[in-house]
């Protein structure tokens, strides 16, 4: 199991609004474009129910697509595949007119099991992949679908294993880092330092963070790593640069950023007038009620649309989904859309890459020809115990 899948599903069990983890609009195809003077519309809305659901929904019919789960695995991967699947369900009945039809296989949670179900799910006639959840099963699951010249649109955070065919639709923390550097920079902060986790998930936003920052006009003037338990001693590394600096970098989560930031100021560094800036971590009701964090600022979905998802599937299944529900749901009305305007041969890397981008429960979204994606996010700011928008997330992706 790679680790940012890891960290994710731990996140996504421990509560229900993570960052904030595609808007539903009315329409079963895809929509025409439209332009403003420098934003382009999204090419499909994904519809949103005109009726409540029928309490036991069928698998559908029409063309098949294949959803590969880790319902056969223990513990908490078992748990999300099953709330996968119920959102997958709800897409199937939410989508007016959905000629698709989900040929669900079970994975175990392990790569040779995701080799051996995209076989199967091929074989039986899928024109396309949904998942699997983890890095390595999506990698196995992938290898199939290129060799079968099928897309497959996978879960894992991991971007090692995306290429052109196999996307990822999940919420990476490369998309986090710019859109709230960008917003920094757009507020005139200039001089950047960093606190950032010696693991996988670190070295991702890293790479990011110093990618951005000079894009943007700026300029890294200090970063330090460290390993779990030794942030204090990093802090003090990074004391001498913070005069320099007017904008301080910590991503890592709720439980780690205030001990952060109090031994920066034990360090005798000043925080005044710098701004805190996190990623999709920080999206946590515990950091809001830190006093420390007033100000502190990070990219997430608007949390509208997931509010208005779980309402549904709590009247459905009678229970709370994992906030990375949403991917199944919205990676199955993505494929219904695209069959009911484009017909069963209409699941091409042309149709799924459209520039334009299609909308969903957590906000807009497009896939990259190298199986990445990015996302329209929000900038949150913490005050007063809780999170406001000061920045609001585009609608629609800029032309080109």
């Amino acid at each position: 199991m790679n680790a940012r899948d890891t960290a994710a599903i731990r996140t996504g069990l421990a509560r229900t609004s993570r960052r904030g983890f595609l808007l539903m609009a009315g329409a079963a195809g895809l929509a025409a474009c439209s332009s403003g003077p420098d934003m382009g519309a999204p090419q499909a809305a994904l519809p949103l129910p005109e009726a409540p659901p029928a309490a036991n929904p069928a698998l559908g019919t029409g063309t098949p697509i294949g959803l590969i789960l880790p319902l056969g695995a223990s513990g908490n991967a078992g748990a999300v595949a099953i709330s996968l699947r119920n959102a997958a369900e709800m897409a199937l009945s939410e989508f007016s007119g959905a000629r698709i039809r989900l040929i669900v296989k079970d994975d175990g949670g392990t790569g040779p099991g995701a080799q051996a179900a995209a076989s199967q799910a091929l074989d039986e006639g899928a024109r396309a992949l949904i998942g699997p959840l983890f890095a390595h099963s999506v990698a196995a699951a992938g290898q199939v679908a290129r060799q079968r010249g099928v897309p497959l649109v996978g879960f894992s955070t991991d971007t090692n294993v995306a290429t052109q065919g196999v996307y990822l639709l999940s919420f990476l923390p490369q998309t986090d880092v710019e859109r709230v550097i960008r917003y920094a920079a757009s507020q005139g902060r200039r001089s950047y330092v960093g606190l950032v986790p010696d693991n996988a998930y670190g070295s991702v936003v890293e790479a990011a963070f110093r990618e951005t920052v000079p894009v943007v006009g700026g300029r890294v003037v200090g970063l330090e790593r460290y390993a779990s338990g030794q942030a204090a001693e990093a802090a003090r590394r990074l004391a001498g640069s913070m005069a320099q600096a007017d904008a301080v970098f910590l991503p890592d989560a709720a439980d780690t950023v205030p001990q952060i930031v109090q031994a920066l100021s034990g360090s005798g560094a000043s925080l005044a007038g710098k701004q805190l800036i996190g990623t999709g971590l920080w999206d946590d009701a515990k950091l809001f009620a830190n006093p420390a964090m007033n100000g502190g600022i990070f990219a997430a979905p608007d949390t509208a649309g997931f509010r208005a998802f779980a309402a549904r599937y709590r009247a459905r299944f009678g229970s709370e989904p994992v906030r990375t529900t949403t991917l199944s749901h919205d990676a199955v009305s993505l494929m219904a859309a695209l069959v009911n305007s484009y017909g069963e041969n209409g699941i091409t890397d042309a149709a799924i890459q459209n520039p334009s981008g299609f909308s969903g429960v957590d906000g807009i979204f497009r896939f990259r020809a190298d199986g990445t994606n990015q996302r329209g996010l929000a900038v949150m700011q913490i005050s007063g115990g809780t999170s406001q928008i000061v920045s609001p997330a585009p609608r629609s992706f800029a032309q080109g």
